[in-house]
């Protein structure tokens, strides 16, 4: 680059940065407060009520007044809960495999069977 495209180059950002500094905003200074009419007690008391009305801006609201009740039984539960635990194949994702397929062995459960024998 010659000089004098240094100079012009240099000249352009200038007033580039001349422009945006002359539409920047105006300070306003601080805010003064406001008083307010409401006294503590009624303050206090909106808050309460609003805390125990839940989230109204949420996307799903239940209510603070509408406990989860499930239809199913505790033992039913828990043996749910066992039966997973103890599944060999739980943990198996068919990602894993070729075409994404699970394999017949791993269905019929030979091939752990298979292994705990070792």
């Amino acid at each position: 680059m010659t000089t004098s495209s240094k100079i012009i180059a240099a000249a352009a950002v200038a007033l580039f940065a001349a422009a945006g500094a002359a539409q920047a905003e105006t300070y306003e200074g601080v805010q003064q407060i406001t008083n307010s009419t409401v006294s503590r007690a009624e303050v206090r008391a909106e808050a309460v009520q609003a805390a125990k009305a839940g989230n109204v801006y949420g996307d799903v609201t239940y209510g603070a007044n509408e406990p989860f009740v499930s239809t199913a039984s505790r033992s039913a539960v828990r043996a749910q809960a066992v039966a997973a635990a103890h599944d060999p194949l739980q943990n198996l994702d068919r990602k894993a495999f070729v075409n994404s397929e699970v394999p017949a062995q791993y269905k019929q459960n030979t091939a752990v069977r298979a292994q705990a024998a070792l």
